[in-house]
């Protein structure tokens, strides 16, 4: 059995040549003019309603603001009544020319590109019917109505669309007198071309000022976005910071008595010191962990304050601190006052503060009042403040607005409860309870 291969050498006129810069533009340009005016040229487009939530129609009463939302079809049957009227100035035939000058200025408004295309083919259609001694290429109804078409296309679309219209145009406007208009006293091409250049100018930077309005919008919601979720990452990272030191030493604490235990006991079983000995291992461990863990949220830079966590006790120092800064704040404390958990306490101080902070960065002059209830399975917290006795006195606080994020992040890690919000005489207020587990008679 013989194989035979056949290999097959391609002509050197047939390879694949590298297309050029130039044939590249072309066809670039050619697939961009198929796009914006051949792909969908009739298509069906509604012009949308104008919103309404401008600093000129948002202050119009109710039923005038549903009619403004109307503005962009009037301004169009406006224009189209122009055209109208410029088109019948003509005898003879003024239904006729009429009608070839408001049927494309009316279907910009549902099928926006092809009105240019009614609007290029009722140009030439409409010249048999006018002045044959009057304006060329264009009569003054089609002058009219050329001009609102290409400005209203020009917004409905984009820039490359409208320097495709223009281009268009000017093609026309050039073979119609080259062709046609040897014998003519005059031209209005270039006319057309010019006042159509500068419209169109204009509506193009009009579309470039809005992208970049939008991109700014979405630039900054996203930056905001982005400064909110960070603010909340920092609140967090510094309550896991205070709360480290808090439950770190409570496991310190468990540690070491876990080790001593079977010291005070004469002649310990095995089992207990065994029992011991297993609790002080995963304290131990769970200790290291925990550093471990909070160790990634703690800059380099970051040191353990030397003082003690602040608790409720030392809130007269705060009360005193705030005083001086011009707030009149009043304390009330209710119920049996007694020890609570350094962590409960830690953001119990936390918040007042924050919130006593609020008030005078939002309601200066305004005074304020803490309550501080001691209740059964918790503690209660309620800071109010007045309204401001001088409003215009209140200035923007770059930077300020997630202390209420901070307080909610606090009271969720204890899983208690919070509710913030305006009173009605136009003061605020903030009240929290934080659940605290009771001890069992039996430890008592």
């Amino acid at each position: 059995m013989t194989e035979t291969t056949h290999l097959q050498i391609t002509p050197p006129g047939d390879e694949a040549q590298p297309r050029s810069p130039e044939y590249r533009l072309a066809a670039d340009a050619l697939r961009g003019l198929r796009q914006d005016l051949f792909h969908d040229a009739f298509a069906y487009r509604l012009l949308p309603r104008m919103r309404v939530g401008g600093p000129l129609t948002r202050r119009l009463p109710g039923r005038l603001r549903d009619f403004a939302t109307w503005t962009p079809h009037a301004v169009i049957c406006a224009a189209a009544l122009l055209a109208l009227t410029a088109a019948t100035a003509d005898e003879g035939f003024a239904l006729l020319l009429g009608l070839l000058a408001v049927v494309p200025v009316l279907l910009t408004v549902v099928r926006p590109v092809g009105a240019f295309w009614a609007s290029m083919a009722a140009t030439p259609l409409a010249l048999p019917f006018g002045d044959p001694w009057g304006d060329w290429p264009w009569l003054p109804g089609s002058f009219a109505c050329h001009l609102t078409v290409l400005t209203v296309v020009a917004v409905r679309t984009r820039p490359r669309a409208a320097a495709w219209m223009w281009t268009l145009t000017a093609v026309y406007g050039v073979l119609a007198d080259t062709l046609f208009g040897s014998g003519r006293h005059g031209t209005n091409t270039g006319p057309m071309l010019v006042v159509s250049a500068f419209v169109l100018l204009a509506v193009t930077v009009w579309h470039i000022r809005r992208h970049a309005e939008q991109e700014v919008t979405a630039q900054q919601t996203v930056t905001a976005h982005e400064r909110s979720r960070r603010t909340l990452l920092e609140e967090r990272t510094t309550i896991a910071r205070e709360l480290h030191d808090v439950v770190a030493h409570h496991m310190s604490v468990v540690a070491i008595q876990a080790e001593a235990a079977p010291y005070r006991v004469e002649n310990p079983p095995p089992e207990l010191e065994k029992a011991f000995a297993t609790i002080r291992e995963n304290a131990v461990a769970a200790l290291t962990e925990l550093r471990r863990v909070l160790g990634v949220v703690r800059a380099e830079d970051y040191e353990a304050p030397d003082a003690p966590q602040p608790t409720l006790a030392d809130l007269e120092g705060l009360l005193a601190n705030v005083r001086e800064a011009g707030l009149g704040v009043e304390k009330v404390v209710t119920g049996a006052v007694r020890e609570l958990p350094q962590g409960v306490e830690l953001s119990a101080y936390r918040i007042v503060q924050e919130a006593l902070s609020n008030t005078l960065r939002h309601a200066p002059g305004a005074s304020a009042r803490v309550e501080i209830g001691y209740v059964l399975g918790g503690l209660g917290l309620r800071i109010v403040n007045g309204p401001p006795p001088n409003p215009s006195l209140i200035k923007p606080s770059p930077g300020a607005g997630h202390g209420i994020t901070g307080m909610r992040e606090r009271v969720t890690m204890l899983n208690g409860e919070m509710t913030a919000g305006r009173t009605d005489d136009g003061g605020y207020e903030v009240a929290v309870f934080l659940p605290v587990a009771l001890p069992d008679e039996d430890d008592a």
